[in-house]
């Protein structure tokens, strides 16, 4: 703790230190894009009870999801001039700074939702957020995730040129933007909260999707044709403002960053528990359903790859760590 929360208590010392203790008592926000009963949510909230818990009500955090603070491109403004102090991002907005992160993003880079949680949990994935303080000047705690991507729509999908020309929406970021045009298709990127309705009043014609919200949000009412391709994993990441970082000492920096990585690693967690499940009530819905595979996108993965290849080098420390640990698995 600072100096100020040692000195020795004299009658007058006493009182200043009940100063500086409560000098250094902060009600932090933490801000997220995801609707409240999603599981980043909700572990977002247990957060701030485990914090306020553990500084013995020193600490508390007021969470705002679904948007409610603006889209993630303006909580990263916010989180780098210190007006916002935490939050839970997508890499979406991080990997349009830092092009290392749209790595991530590689189509079949893992092979499901459990090979993605441990890459994620591996130093290769560390290594990402030690760029995040010079690139983006945000301090990366750990990462969490939802399911793997599918794909959504109104009309059967049955070939890869089936994609062409279908307007289909995107988390707005370039690796995803880039995967999707290198299809034929046209991304449209669009906040999660306004899907449904772009689906019913036709839009859009496809959605970028995990079975988790297309569950919560029901969007399968408005589109029943499901491709399950487990195309791309879709990471999270936990975040404080560099600015308030500096401003805390030691000890409430070791109580945040271990705090948060216990809740990170819940999601994470959660994610692997649940996809098996809710792949099983999707496919219980009167939907219909395509399966497809890497071959299924061979152009458009080349494609990408010569993007992405040169743009981000860590590409290939993450490849080499995604097969190492899919080899550890066999």
């Amino acid at each position: 703790m600072n100096l100020n929360k040692t000195i020795v208590l004299t009658a007058v010392g006493a009182a200043c230190a009940v100063t500086a203790l409560n000098a250094q008592a902060r009600d932090f926000r933490l801000g997220l894009i995801t609707p409240a009963q999603h599981l980043w949510s909700t572990e977002a909230e247990a957060f701030a009870e485990s914090l306020n818990e553990r500084s013995a009500g020193e600490h508390s955090v007021t969470v705002y999801p679904a948007q409610q603070l603006g889209n993630e491109a303006q909580m990263v403004q916010q989180l780098q001039t210190g007006a916002l102090d935490m939050a839970f991002l997508t890499i979406a907005e991080i990997s349009n700074r830092i092009p290392d992160f749209g790595a991530l993003y590689a189509p079949y880079l893992v092979d499901d939702v459990n090979h993605a949680a441990r890459l994620l949990r591996s130093d290769a994935a560390d290594e990402l957020l030690d760029l995040m303080p010079q690139g983006v000047g945000l301090v990366g705690l750990g990462y969490g995730m939802v399911g793997m991507r599918q794909v959504l729509s109104r009309d059967p999908i049955e070939s890869a040129q089936d994609m062409s020309g279908q307007r289909l929406r995107i988390t707005p970021f370039e690796p995803i933007r880039d995967f999707y045009t290198a299809t034929g298709a046209a991304p449209a990127p669009m906040p999660l909260l306004e899907v449904y309705d772009a689906l019913a009043n036709g839009q859009v014609d496809a959605i970028d999707m995990d079975f988790d919200s297309i569950l919560i949000l029901k969007f399968y009412e408005q589109a029943d044709n499901l491709l399950i391709s487990n195309h791309m994993m879709f990471p999270m990441v936990g975040v404080v403002s560099g600015r308030v970082w500096r401003d805390l000492d030691d000890d409430d920096r070791e109580l945040i960053e271990t705090t948060m990585a216990e809740h990170l690693e819940n999601v994470l967690v959660g994610f692997e528990q649940m996809d098996a499940d809710q792949e099983e009530e999707i496919r219980s819905l009167d939907i219909n359903i395509v399966e497809a595979d890497a071959e299924f996108f061979s152009e458009a993965i080349a494609e990408w790859e010569s993007i992405w290849a040169p743009k981000a080098p860590m590409l290939e420390t993450l490849r080499e760590e995604a097969e190492r640990l899919r080899d550890q698995a066999r």
